[in-house]
């Protein structure tokens, strides 16, 4: 049998992929790791950079681009059998990952490199060294005995509590539907009701976005939208099935988080989580935060009186928010997100996001052929002079079976690689947009366009990188909490009256979005900012607190409670169960962490501010922010590279210029 997962490719064969090729290709490829690492670490084997990439890096990066490929599929194409097979080898996988990062000898020799070449060395590597030694000490290299042995077996069973956690969110919301009648739907938007109507009349109604928002924005039975809110903020907890329940898994994953915090010698969690972060201290963080909250607050205070004022005494509970807010917004603004969305169809709209991309960072993009996971996805070169540069895939449709909610991940990561050959890199793009319904394309919301130009923010700062060291090129080795620079700086574009001419034709005339129309987005830009602030700030908050005090995970309701009174106006209903579908902060990489959304927005906001300055199509502003920002990658810390771009510190007040808050 050939195994698609031992191609030595330079992409995935994602169509022939079957669940039964994974644990033998991971064990032939975690063995030939294994081999690579017992090699990289005898005495024999010389201190040199070079040496320990070409021994080392090139077999690490084989099986960590096929159990890439693997993890993707079982994101976006999830079957049993493929669930099946990605549980069987994380156990493998995770523990090989552990050991070598824990390894005293290749720790050793790391130091050594650094001691014996680090002067010698290009920025770069100097840089990715400086890294490694750091996340040797926090992957417990430094740890002996039973504390190396219980580290290990946490690194295991915190990787195979996060995918049970994941695995819940998506089977109940997969596995939640109601069927309505047309007159239950009244309000709902006519493209909402063409996606979800059956061959008997019905209307399959579920907890997937592009269906569960415009329901709650638009249906007016107020039962049907009870319904509908109760269904998904308790999604994977206590009230729904008991399989699905994350409950005690996310005591269990924070305990542990806990508990290997101390064997490292910190006091929480928080503290390991910030060691490689820009922030220094969680107090820094709580900080920043309660500050920025305090400056939201009258701005959500009053963002709520008019809404209830207008709400004209009826009841205002969670589910009713939606719907009034939008109403609100028509009425304030005289125009609709449904009105909107007209002018948005999906091809339409990433024609024009690659014709920016071009402009700004003087590349073409063109799409290529080579297999896909999904007959929905597109796959595309990046080239600048004739030559490609870069690849990715565009996955933009919901589907059963995929991961909720949007991101950016990397295949294969820009490397010079010891043959000589320079490796490409190689992005997906993945977003749950709603499908083209007939001949119809799809159409997006605007907060549709502005998702897409964020992941796509990520992209970029994983494809036009001009670093060739694994470990810092691209987004590799790029502070957690500036990570978010490229991407909200991305979507500043979508509010600029040349670009939406460029994506936008509505969907039956093909007429651009009219200017009235456009002003009154523009008018409407900061609606409800100080609720949304707000809100934003109490997921960063209790993301904080909870794996920055120990023993929080004992009664985690309580915790969001408190901060909810701390900082929120508007408090959920008591069977409000968001954090139990939580994923960025227990099952992805935002463990204490969350507040990097915000911080980052501080980023972007001063340095778009440049372009404000300087014009939005300025070519040397968009030649500075390529070479200062995208094409550093990690090879530089990223104030460095804020301060080489913008010519300063960061300020905060474009963002709260930006935000309507100033």
């Amino acid at each position: 049998m050939t195994n698609p997962l031992l191609s030595t490719a330079a992409l995935p064969d994602f169509a022939a992929i079957r669940p039964e090729h994974v644990q033998p290709a991971i064990h032939q490829l975690l063995a030939a790791a294994q081999a690579a690492l017992d090699e990289a670490v005898k005495p024999e084997t010389p201190a040199d950079y070079d040496a320990l990439s070409r021994i080392l890096d090139t077999a690490t990066e084989r099986m960590g681009a096929a159990w890439g490929a693997v993890g993707h599929l079982n994101a976006v194409a999830d079957t049993p059998a493929l669930r099946e097979a990605y549980n069987a080898m994380l156990p493998a996988v995770t523990e090989f990952s552990t050991a070598m990062g824990a390894n005293e000898a290749l720790f050793a020799k790391y130091k050594a490199v650094m001691s014996a070449q680090g002067e010698a060395l290009s920025a770069p590597r100097r840089q990715l060294l400086k890294h490694a030694i750091r996340d040797f000490v926090l992957s417990g290299a430094e740890l002996q005995g039973t504390a190396r042995e219980r580290y290990a077996a946490i690194q295991e069973r915190s990787a195979e509590l996060q995918q049970q956690f994941s695995e819940h969110v998506l089977d109940a919301t997969d596995g939640w539907h109601i069927i309505a009648s047309a007159e239950e739907l009244a309000g709902v938007p006519q493209d909402v009701l063409d996606a979800t109507r059956l061959d008997d009349g019905g209307y399959k109604i579920t907890l997937h976005f592009p269906v569960y928002l415009p329901v709650m924005q638009y249906a007016e039975n107020r039962a049907l939208r009870e319904t509908l809110y109760r269904a998904y903020v308790t999604r994977a907890s206590e009230q729904g099935k008991p399989e699905w329940d994350n409950t005690a898994a996310m005591r269990e994953i924070v305990a542990l988080r806990q508990e290997e915090a101390q064997l490292l010698g910190y006091t929480s969690f928080a503290e390991v989580s910030l060691a490689p972060k820009m922030a220094s201290t969680p107090a820094e963080v709580m900080h920043f935060l309660r500050d920025l909250a305090g400056r939201a607050r009258p701005f959500a205070e009053k963002d709520l009186a008019e809404l209830r004022d207008f709400a004209k005494g009826a009841a205002l509970e969670s589910w009713d928010v939606s719907y009034w807010s939008e109403k609100l917004k028509e009425a304030r603004y005289a125009f609709s997100d449904q009105t909107v969305k007209q002018y948005f169809t999906a091809p339409k709209v990433v024609a024009g996001l690659f014709s920016i991309i071009e402009r700004l960072f003087d590349v073409s993009i063109t799409e290529a052929s080579t297999p896909v996971w999904n007959d929905t996805v597109k796959f595309y070169e990046l080239r600048r002079s004739g030559k490609p540069i870069a690849q990715f895939y565009l996955d933009l449709c919901a589907r059963p079976g995929k991961r909720p909610g949007a991101w950016m991940d990397d295949v294969r990561s820009r490397w010079l690689r010891p043959s000589g050959e320079q490796q490409l890199p190689v992005a997906q793009l993945v977003c749950n947009f709603a499908s083209p319904v007939g001949a119809k394309p799809a159409l997006l919301t605007h907060d549709d366009v502005i998702t897409l130009f964020h992941e796509f923010g990520h992209g970029l700062h994983h494809m036009l990188t001009q670093v060739n060291d694994l470990g810092v090129s691209g987004i590799s080795g790029v502070e957690w909490d500036a990570v978010e620079l490229p991407s909200q700086f991305m979507e500043n574009f979508c509010w600029e009256w040349d670009v939406l001419q460029q994506l936008s034709g509505h969907v039956d005339s093909g007429a651009p979005l009219p200017r009235e129309l456009f002003e009154k987005m523009l008018a409407a830009k900061n609606f409800q900012s100080g609720l949304m602030t707000l809100r934003q700030i109490e997921f960063a908050l209790f993301d904080m607190r909870l794996h920055g005090e120990p023993g929080s995970e004992a009664d985690v309701q309580k915790l969001l409670d408190e901060v909810r009174d701390e900082v929120a106006v508007l408090i959920p209903p008591a069977f409000n169960r968001f954090q139990h579908s939580f994923s960025h902060i227990f099952a992805g990489g935002y463990a204490a962490g969350y507040y990097s959304y915000k911080w980052a927005e501080l980023l972007s906001a001063d340095a778009w501010s440049a372009f404000e300055e300087e014009g939005v199509f300025n070519a040397a502003t968009g030649r500075r922010f390529l070479h200062e920002v995208l094409e550093q990658g990690g090879a530089r810390d990223a104030i460095d590279n804020f301060k080489a771009f913008r010519g300063r510190e960061p300020r905060i007040d474009a963002l709260l210029r930006h935000q309507g808050m100033s």
